[in-house]
Order: structure tokens, then C-alpha cells, then sequence
């Protein structure tokens, strides 16, 4: 049986790294402009990261609440 919380908690660990492969692109351009936009990525990629250490800790909370 899948758990959708883990399933969620997935998605966001592949919608940071998605953010992440973004930013490192537009920084291998060298530009200042991409160089502003590479640093907009990385503040999202923080937050997308923030996120999902806390799906995955309510995640780890819950299945040891449920025992298993």
C-alpha cells in the first residue's frame, strides 16, 4: 500500500531538485542577469527545501506514531 504522504514528501524532493538544476543552468550562462536570476532560483530552492525536510519529518512522526 502506498502512503501518500510519502508520496508528497517525494515529489517535493524532486520539485527541489528540479529548482536546483534550474539555477545551476542559468548560472552557467555568466551574465549578470543570470546571475540575478540563478540567485531568485536558489531562494526558491531553499524554500522548496524547507518544505520538504518538514514533509519528510511529519512524514517519520507519523509512521512512528502508527507503529510501523
Amino acid at each position: 500500500m502506498q502512503d501518500p504522504l510519502l508520496i508528497i514528501a517525494l515529489l517535493a524532493c524532486l520539485a527541489v531538485l528540479a529548482i536546483l538544476l534550474m539555477g545551476i543552468n542559468s548560472f552557467r550562462k555568466g551574465t549578470a542577469q543570470a546571475a540575478k536570476e540563478s540567485n531568485k532560483y536558489m531562494w526558491w530552492r531553499l524554500i522548496a527545501q524547507f518544505g520538504a525536510v518538514v514533509l519528510i519529518m511529519v512524514f517519520v512522526f507519523v509512521r512512528g506514531q502508527s507503529g510501523g
